[in-house]
C-alpha cells in the first residue's frame, strides 16, 4: 500500500499524461471550477504558491513571482534540503481566461514551451497543458519531472474546493 487514500488515488487518476511525439507532452484534467477561477490560480502568486508544489517532493517554494503579461516573466525559488534551484521563463502569450504560453529557460540549453488552456464545460473546466520540447533527447531528460503532476492538478483541485466552500468563486 502506498499510504494514499481511495480518493486521492481516484482524484489524481483523473490527470491524464500523454506523449503525443517524440517532442510532445500534453497532460490534461477537468476541475471542478469556472476557468476565470482556474486562471486566477496559474496567474496570481498568492494561489500559484499554494498547489504548485507536489507536496511529496519535499520542495519549499522560497519565491513566487509572476508578471502574466506578453513579454513578463516568472520565476520560482525552490530549496530542496541544503540547496536551492530556480526555474525561470518568460511569457508569449497572455489571454485571459483561457489561454497562456511561456518559455523555460533555466537550463543550458533551449527549453520546452508550455502552452496551457482552459475550457468551460458546465462549470467545470478543462486544463489541457501542452510541453513542446526542442529536441526528443530533452524530452526524455524532463521524463522523470512530470512524475509529480498528478499530485500537483489534485492540489490544484483541493484548492479549488476550498474556494468552493468557502465561497471566492464568485
Amino acid at each position: 500500500m502506498d499510504g494514499k487514500t481511495e480518493s486521492e488515488t481516484a482524484a489524481q487518476s483523473r490527470t491524464k499524461v500523454e506523449r503525443k511525439s517524440d517532442r510532445e507532452l500534453v497532460v490534461t484534467r477537468v476541475v471542478d471550477a469556472p476557468a476565470r477561477i482556474v486562471y486566477d490560480a496559474w496567474t496570481k502568486a498568492e494561489i500559484f504558491r499554494q498547489w504548485w508544489v507536489p507536496k511529496s517532493f519535499g520542495l519549499t517554494l522560497l519565491s513566487c513571482e509572476l508578471d502574466v503579461r506578453v513579454g513578463g516573466g516568472y520565476r520560482l525559488v525552490f530549496r530542496h534540503g541544503d540547496s536551492e534551484m530556480a526555474f525561470f521563463g518568460r511569457y508569449l502569450e497572455v489571454v485571459p481566461p483561457s489561454r497562456i504560453v511561456w518559455t523555460n529557460e533555466e537550463g543550458e540549453d533551449e527549453g520546452p514551451v508550455t502552452t496551457v488552456t482552459f475550457e468551460e464545460q458546465g462549470g467545470k473546466t478543462l486544463i489541457v497543458l501542452h510541453e513542446l520540447y526542442p529536441s526528443k533527447e530533452s524530452l526524455e531528460a524532463a521524463s522523470g519531472d512530470k512524475s509529480g503532476m498528478d499530485e500537483t492538478f489534485a492540489q490544484l483541485d483541493e484548492l479549488l474546493a476550498g474556494s468552493a466552500n468557502s465561497g471566492d468563486r464568485s
